[in-house]
C-alpha cells in the first residue's frame, strides 16, 4: 500500500520541474493527481506522464493561481473530477531577477502575485474542504533564498513571506487537523535553473558544477530529492509536525 491510497493531491505549477517530480512521487504512492498550471495543455500531457497506480487518476487544469475565481474553479473542478481533495502543494512559481534599481514594479508585482497571492489563494480555497473533512495537507514551496539573494528582492520578499504564511497556518488550521509546512530548496536541477545559467551566459554544466560546490555534500538537487521531503511532510508519518520550514540544500545554508 502506497502512503497516499485513496488520497487526491493537488499541486501547482507541476507541469514540469519540481511540481512534476512532486506529482510523479505521490502518484507512485498511490494518490490521485490534478496538475495545476497556467498552460492546461502542458499540465494535461503532464498528467499523461504520470506512474498513476490502479484506482488512482490524474488530470491536468489550466488556472491562474493568482486569481481568485479561477483558483476556485480549478479546485471545484478537481474535487468533482478526482472525488475529494487531501493535499496541496503550493508549488507554482515565476522568477524577474534584476537589481533593485533596475527592478520593475511590474516585475515586483508578478512575482508577488504568483508566489504569495497564489499561495493565499489556493489554500484558501483548499482549506474550505480540510476543515469540513476536518483532515488535510498543505505544503507551500519557499527557497534559500529566502535568506537573501543578490538581484531576488522580489523573489526573496515572497520566499520568506511563504515561511510566514506557513506558521501561521499552522497555528490558524492545526486545530482541524490540517498539517501546513513549507520547504526550501537550495539549488535544484530543473529548467528554470538551467535558464538562469543561459541569463548569465554560462553553460549549463559549469553552472551546476559551480553551484554544487557551493554546498557540503558537493552536488546539486534534483526533483525527487524535493519530492522525497514533500511526500514525507504530506503524510499521515508527519502528523505531530506543523509550521515548519525544512531546508533541503544540500547543507548550503551551513556555509
Amino acid at each position: 500500500m502506497g502512503r497516499f491510497d485513496g488520497r487526491v493531491a493537488v499541486i501547482t505549477g507541476a507541469a514540469r520541474g519540481i511540481g512534476f517530480g512532486t506529482a510523479t512521487r505521490f502518484a507512485e504512492e498511490g494518490a490521485s493527481i490534478a496538475i495545476v498550471d497556467l498552460d492546461e495543455t502542458a499540465a494535461a500531457e503532464a498528467a499523461a506522464k504520470l506512474p498513476v497506480v490502479e484506482g488512482a487518476r490524474a488530470i491536468g487544469i489550466g488556472a491562474d493561481v493568482s486569481d481568485a475565481a479561477s483558483v476556485d474553479a480549478a479546485i471545484a473542478r478537481v474535487v468533482a473530477e478526482l472525488g475529494g481533495l487531501h493535499v496541496l502543494v503550493n508549488n507554482a512559481g515565476i522568477t524577474r531577477d534584476n537589481l533593485l534599481f533596475k527592478m520593475s514594479e511590474q516585475d515586483w508585482d508578478l512575482v508577488m502575485n504568483v508566489h504569495l497571492k497564489g499561495a493565499f489563494l489556493m489554500t484558501k480555497a483548499a482549506q474550505k474542504h480540510f476543515v469540513e473533512q476536518k483532515y488535510g495537507k498543505v505544503l507551500n514551496l519557499s527557497s534559500v533564498s529566502a535568506l537573501g539573494n543578490r538581484g531576488q528582492a522580489n523573489y526573496s520578499a515572497a520566499k520568506m513571506g511563504i515561511q510566514g504564511f506557513t506558521r501561521t497556518l499552522g497555528i490558524e488550521l492545526g486545530p482541524f487537523g490540517i498539517n501546513a509546512n513549507a520547504i526550501a530548496p537550495g539549488f535544484i536541477a530543473t529548467e528554470m535553473t538551467d535558464a538562469t545559467a543561459a541569463r548569465l551566459k554560462m553553460d549549463v554544466e559549469d553552472f551546476r558544477k559551480l553551484n554544487a560546490e557551493a554546498n557540503p555534500v558537493k552536488r546539486v538537487g534534483f526533483p525527487e530529492d524535493i519530492a522525497a521531503a514533500a511526500a514525507f511532510l504530506c503524510s499521515d508519518e508527519a502528523s505531530y509536525i506543523t509550521g515548519q520550514t525544512l531546508y533541503v540544500d544540500g547543507g548550503a545554508t551551513l556555509v
